[in-house]
């Protein structure tokens, strides 16, 4: 299978170790990866801080750049979740939408949807928490919602708790939001911070060591919050807890 590799604006340019991790993956399931070097932002940043007219024509490059492929792969939730259920109102009607829509996969949905890879091959002789970042869990349903009534699954969990040895915490407070949201960080530092100092001290009375999400700005929010408090955590994107395992 040959996939479109999307990369996220935090993961190029402050955590490229994820994306190189994102590739060991998916070679190591078989997959071939193209890496388009003419993409940009998926324009989440604009359009969450109201300037449609600025992410419309990210949006159009984004087509443009990835209508080719049968399905494109992302380490992001909400990037992902920004083509999936955000472009009709952007770009409305433009043609390859809906085919782009369809074919784009957060890492772990692809696995798990696509590849129907239930059980991976490796070892991680961690206590690992779970992150269950927002556009993720709410917008793509990677997992249920503690405020729906439905059966309890995560889609991230059950490729983490495959893996040999690992052992995955029990959180109080599950799906609650760290507070990141973007902007929402800049503009409400005082609410952010405290939502993600909540979120940290969830993580340690679980007894983590490693705290691990689909999404690197929800990890780096934390791990900031984490380093300052000089709380023995350690921040680790899904793709990194997965290559290592898998090395």
């Amino acid at each position: 299978m040959r996939v479109g590799l999307f990369i996220p604006c935090y993961v190029d340019q402050l955590y490229p170790r994820v994306g190189l991790a994102t590739v060991r993956v998916l070679e190591r399931l078989g997959v071939e990866v193209v890496y388009p070097e003419a993409q940009t932002c998926c324009g989440q940043p604009m359009a969450n801080a109201g300037f449609a007219g600025d992410a419309a024509p990210l949006a159009r490059r984004f087509v443009e750049v990835f209508r080719g492929f049968e399905h494109v792969v992302c380490p992001s939730g909400s990037c992902t979740s920004m083509v999936r259920n955000h472009y009709d109102a952007l770009v409305p009607g433009l043609p390859g939408l809906e085919a782009v829509k369809g074919s784009t996969y957060e890492l772990c949905e692809f696995i798990t949807d696509v590849l129907k890879v239930g059980r991976l091959a490796g070892r991680y002789p961690r206590k690992v928490a779970l992150h269950q970042s927002c556009h993720g869990l709410r917008e793509l349903r990677l997992g249920s919602a503690s405020e729906r009534m439905e059966a309890r699954y995560s889609k991230v969990a059950s490729l983490l708790s495959s893996l040999e040895g690992i052992e995955l915490v029990t959180l109080q407070r599950a799906d609650e939001c760290c507070g990141f949201g973007g902007t929402f960080a800049v503009v409400e530092e005082a609410v952010s911070c405290g939502m993600g100092r909540d979120r940290i001290a969830d993580h340690l009375q679980a007894g983590a060591e490693v705290v691990t999400a689909t999404d690197v700005s929800c990890l780096m929010h934390l791990d900031g919050l984490a380093r300052r408090a000089r709380q023995p955590l350690q921040f680790r994107h899904v793709a990194e807890v997965l290559a290592e395992a898998m090395a």
